[in-house]
């Protein structure tokens, strides 16, 4: 209530707070010169990417009222308005899923009504950003922000894993139709044949697949142990847009008598097309929207204001996670009452809506970190050299470095000596003085603190990088529509890691004499921590809730109403559900933060694994163990029979030999 009572409180503080920065946030990013393309080129990609695949889905699943051109010009003009006038320059905007389930609702209703039909869809949708807009205006002005800390972990999971399903339905969707004709095409062309319409299909397959299993493959080269650490830090941050490059390259191999239709590539007008230019003008057209369907607008109007509030927020929270320790403040107010603008100007030019997006929110965040994690060991280093020059003494040269992290982070002092307190006991105890290169950098790399280069320059080259990629759609149009589909599945696939929801729903179908597997490996907390039925029952009603809001999405209109759930999540989360779990038990399964603690394979105590909380559990008691002979045999030998020789190192090996050890004799 006191929120209510003091409307433009919460938008007053974040301008005031956001303004005392302002001129810091571009300051920090012009000083970086040339280094802050790195996070720039990391993110544009990492944006581009879905924004495209999000635009042929809209336009299949609007008949082509709104395409990838569309998907991208909002990303571009909302990216450059908030990296401009935005609060927290580090949350990073982009057409969404969300945004397109929603307009695939508005679509099929819109089609099949004579008042409204095709040629109204667009200005009709522009009404429902019009009420959109005015209901995000009000959640900020009266400092609703506050609510964003009831959305726990378990709506946030449920969120994402939804989402997750919802992707591999579309790539099953869209590999599917790769053995059809496209809608409104002419089934008599050579394409069209059934021949080539069962080769598009097997190729679509091979494509999809293929860009499935190159993607994860390359998303993880960092763990590599091939190649130089610059190589694979190269692929695992830009390997997915080469994998849909190589794969998109390769849909030009086939022999030159397959049709030019075959296989199937990304449908899209161009940019100065008049399929395309239409819609900037649908202001126009919202005048003639009848009286009755510009009130009844506000009905999905509530459900996108209220998914739009959920999921910008908890971008933003995504983005400014304390473990980034970042110095600016937040703006939660003031950036909904921007993402109501952007929202009712991009309803007024025919645009899909842009809101914050995961993960490439929290990837800006992180590559910035890294970005700035370069600049304070650079300027470290070479203070400590230039000490060295005058032959300082250990503690001369510690104060220096000290002096230079301050300088660059503008920390106060007593701040940066606690912080820094791990960093000076391993430099003091260093033996090597002379060796800044080796010695004292090792010891910088493993000791200094996490610190992000926040500014705004990233985010609007980037924007612009988005906008400049409409000029490429002659070549964007070249890519094989089942590549698509591959990054919608690899999109799915990769959101899965961390989300305990996954986890859990994983361990439910680990055998009770396997579950000591789970504690080898690192493993989340409540593995430990919570009995394994509660763990059960928990997994249960999640999955059951998530059928119920997939089995929403599925009703024809009304599907329009599946945020709907996720906000009721809440009264059930604080009313029902301490009523069936335990309060510590429910901590658990619901952290606001993610606790993993590293496996053991010599035992260790497992609550959950067993059946009570006083029992102990240890892997070591092989009673419990499921371990047949034929698993020890294939861990003793390998692919080819042969029997693994295990012994000590190299280096042990002569350790352990002594000249007398030969004179002595064996025993036979």
């Amino acid at each position: 209530m006191e929120s209510i009572r003091t409307p433009f409180r919460g938008i007053i503080q974040d301008i005031k707070g956001r303004k005392a920065c302002y001129k810091q946030d571009w300051a920090g990013g012009v000083c970086c010169g040339a280094r802050i393309l790195a996070p720039t080129t990391y993110v544009f990609f990492a944006s581009a990417l879905p924004v495209i695949a999000f635009g042929e889905q809209l336009s299949r699943e609007t008949n082509g009222s709104l395409s990838t051109v569309e998907t991208l010009a909002s990303t571009a003009i909302c990216g450059i308005i908030h990296s401009i006038l935005g609060g927290q320059p580090l949350l990073i905007l982009g057409v969404a899923e969300p945004t397109v389930i929603m307009y695939t609702y508005l679509y099929s209703f819109a089609k099949g009504r004579p008042d409204l039909g095709k040629e109204l869809y667009l200005a009709w949708a522009g009404w429902v950003c019009t009420w959109t807009a005015i209901l995000l205006f009000l959640l900020a002005i009266f400092n609703t922000c506050k609510i964003i800390t009831k959305f726990t972990r378990i709506a946030g999971e449920l969120f994402g894993m939804l989402i997750a399903v919802l992707f591999v339905q579309e790539a099953i969707k869209g590999v599917i139709s790769e053995f059809h004709v496209p809608h409104a095409e002419d089934s008599s062309a050579e394409e069209y044949h059934f021949q080539w319409r069962y080769v598009n299909g097997l190729l679509g397959i091979i494509f999809t697949f293929g860009l499935v299993h190159t993607a994860l493959k390359s998303r993880r080269a960092r763990s590599w142990p091939y190649g130089t650490g610059w190589f694979r830090s190269f692929i695992a941050d830009y390997g997915v847009p080469l994998m849909v490059l190589i794969w998109s390259a390769l849909a030009f191999s086939v022999p030159k008598a397959v049709p030019s239709g075959v296989p199937r590539r990304l449908f899209s007008p161009l940019p100065w097309d008049p399929a395309s230019l239409h819609h900037w003008s649908v202001i126009k057209d919202m005048g003639r929207v009848p009286p009755a369907y510009i009130f009844a607008a506000f009905i999905p109007a509530v459900m996108v204001a209220g998914l739009y509030f959920f999921d910008h927020s908890v971008a933003s929270q995504m983005a400014q996670q304390k473990e980034f320790n970042l110095k600016n403040p937040s703006a939660y107010h003031y950036d909904i009452l921007i993402l109501g603008v952007m929202t009712l100007l991009c309803g007024l030019i025919g645009l899909p809506p842009s809101n914050g997006v995961l993960p490439q929110s929290p990837m800006h965040t992180k590559s910035l970190a890294v970005l700035k994690r370069q600049l304070i060991r650079k300027k470290m280093v070479e203070s400590a050299k230039e000490c060295m020059k005058q032959k300082a003494s250990k503690s001369e040269i510690y104060g220096k470095m000290q002096q230079v992290f301050v300088e660059m982070d503008s920390t106060p002092v007593p701040s940066v000596a606690k912080e820094l307190k791990q960093l000076k006991d391993a430099f003091m105890r260093s033996e090597d003085k002379d060796n800044v290169d080796g010695e004292f950098a090792k010891h910088i790399d493993a000791h200094l603190p996490v610190r992000v280069n926040e500014q705004r320059v990233s985010n609007l080259l980037q924007s612009l990088l988005v906008g400049a990629s409409l000029l490429a759609m002659p070549v964007i149009k070249k890519i094989p529509t089942s590549v698509l589909w591959g990054y919608f599945a690899y999109m799915a696939i990769d959101s899965l890691p961390g989300n305990q929801f996954w986890e859990r729903i994983l361990l439910l179908f680990v055998a009770p004499r396997r579950r000591y597997k789970i504690l080898e490996g690192a493993h989340a907390s409540f593995v430990e921590s919570v009995p394994f039925k509660w763990i059960a029952a928990f997994t249960l009603f999640q999955f059951v809730y998530l059928v119920v809001c997939f089995g929403v999405t599925w009703i024809p209109v009304a599907g329009i109403l599946f945020p709907l759930p996720f906000f009721l999540l809440i009264s059930i989360r604080e009313h029902i559900l301490p009523k069936f779990f335990h309060p510590l038990y429910l901590h658990e399964l619901d952290a606001a933060g993610y606790e993993e603690i590293p496996g053991n394979a010599h035992g260790r105590h497992g609550v959950s694994l067993t059946q009570g909380v006083d029992q102990e559990y240890s892997i070591e008691e092989n009673d419990d163990m499921d371990i047949s002979d034929s698993e020890v045999l294939d861990e003793i030998t390998t692919s080819r029979g042969e029997l693994k020789l295990r012994s000590v190192s190299f280096d042990e090996k002569f350790v352990q030999v002594f000249p007398e050890d030969e004179e002595r004799p064996r025993d036979s």
